[in-house]
């Protein structure tokens, strides 16, 4: 290793602290153990520290996240790569990406080492010595595995942030000429009177809200898949977010004749959120609902308090899901099925809704048999852990 700005910790699955691994230039020394890893980014990178501990928790392993740290009056961007260890989570940052994988593999070998080492005390204990020679010799193997699975890794984690910026300056490019379509064809329905070119303008106007989404949703994915998911918390009125949202998802419901109907308490305690990250998340439950539900139909808007979280429920009677549409309902660039009148879907909103609520230290789950509608749950703390 360099003699450039390193850090690594070892912390249990929350991200709290448990020890400190490298530190040459005291970038942690204000952090106390059972602190949170969060508690070091600078403000703007809270919320992608705690997304890059929710991709190690999700995936197992994390590379190249570009985080800036907060050391007294001074501000350090580190490139941190991490992986779980056991029941541990193993962060390692360096002021680039490379060495910054150099260190996490440095560190997982150390890990590995000392286990090897308590091996080797309890070798004195086993009677068979083939069959230590031959668990000693797996061992290795995995731990060489590990390491050039690691090496993998990092190399399509590069692989896949090229492809988000040629697909986020793709997207770019194309929103600007799509929303003028839009907002040109939206201005000639107004002063077109009913009859066939009228029809004609609709379609060109509805081609175009539909392709201006999924300009919207590629630039949505392209961002989170790249760590930019960056939240801007504050103290919300949660109740009041949703009562807003579903009055702008109400127009749609009237066309359908889809009652939206509310099961929220009087009093509950205020949120610390991203309200328009949330509000991405409401639009997409809220509006899925609304699109498969039979018309004439109901959705249920439910908010409910469970311990120190929120519990957020959106329910339809619309076809409900079957067990394979269920296990790859929050995958990215699935093909999205078709509403109750024909609604088209991109088949991007869920993937980007699960970012944005693991970002927030939530969790999103869908409860549904085939025929008998769909429940989709999101469940929040009332606060970050970090902020605690």
């Amino acid at each position: 290793m360099t003699s450039s700005l390193t850090l690594a910790l070892l912390c249990d699955l929350h991200g709290n602290l448990l020890q400190v691994l490298r530190d040459p230039h005291g970038l942690a020394a204000d952090l106390p153990p059972g602190a949170p890893f969060a508690r070091l980014a600078a403000r703007g990178s809270l919320g992608k520290a705690l997304s890059f501990l929710a991709e190690i928790r999700a995936q197992g392993a994390a590379f190249d996240w570009e985080i800036n740290l907060q050391t007294g009056d001074e501000i350090h961007t580190l490139h941190f790569s991490g992986g779980k260890s056991g029941d541990a989570i193993v962060l390692a940052g360096a002021e680039n990406g490379k060495f910054s994988l150099e260190l996490y593999e440095e560190m997982m070998r150390i890990s590995n080492e000392q286990t090897n080492a308590l091996r080797s005390a309890y070798q004195q204990h086993v009677r068979d010595d083939a069959l230590y020679d031959e668990i000693s010799r797996l061992n290795n193997e995995l731990v060489d595995m590990q390491r050039e699975l690691a090496k993998q890794k990092a190399e399509l984690e590069r692989l896949n942030a090229e492809k988000n910026r040629y697909l986020g300056m793709a997207a770019h490019d194309l929103r600007n000429p799509l929303h003028a379509i839009l907002m040109h064809s939206e201005f000639l329905l107004e002063s077109c009177p009913p009859g066939e070119t009228r029809e004609f303008i609709e379609v060109i106007f509805h081609t175009s809200q539909f392709m201006a989404q999924l300009i919207d949703d590629l630039l949505n994915v392209a961002q989170i898949e790249a760590g930019e998911l960056n939240l801007d918390y504050a103290a919300v009125n949660l109740p009041d977010l949703i009562r807003r949202n579903a009055a702008v998802n109400r127009p749609l419901a009237a066309r359908k004749q889809i009652e939206l109907v509310y099961q929220i308490p009087d009093r509950l305690p205020t949120a610390v959120l991203d309200a328009a990250k949330l509000e991405q998340v409401l639009n997409n439950l809220i509006g899925n609902a609304v699109k498969f539900s039979p018309p004439g139909g109901r959705v249920d808007i439910g908010l409910e308090t469970q311990g120190e979280t929120f519990l957020l429920s959106v329910r339809d009677r619309g076809p409900g899901l079957t067990p394979e549409q269920k296990q790859n309902l929050f995958r990215p660039f699935q093909r999205g099925a078709t509403g109750s009148a024909g609604e088209k879907s991109i088949g991007l909103g869920l993937s980007i809704v699960k970012r944005i609520v693991e970002g927030h230290s939530g969790k999103i789950w869908v409860e549904s048999e085939a025929g008998k509608g769909a429940a989709f749950f999101v469940q929040l703390p009332f606060q970050p852990p970090a902020l605690r």
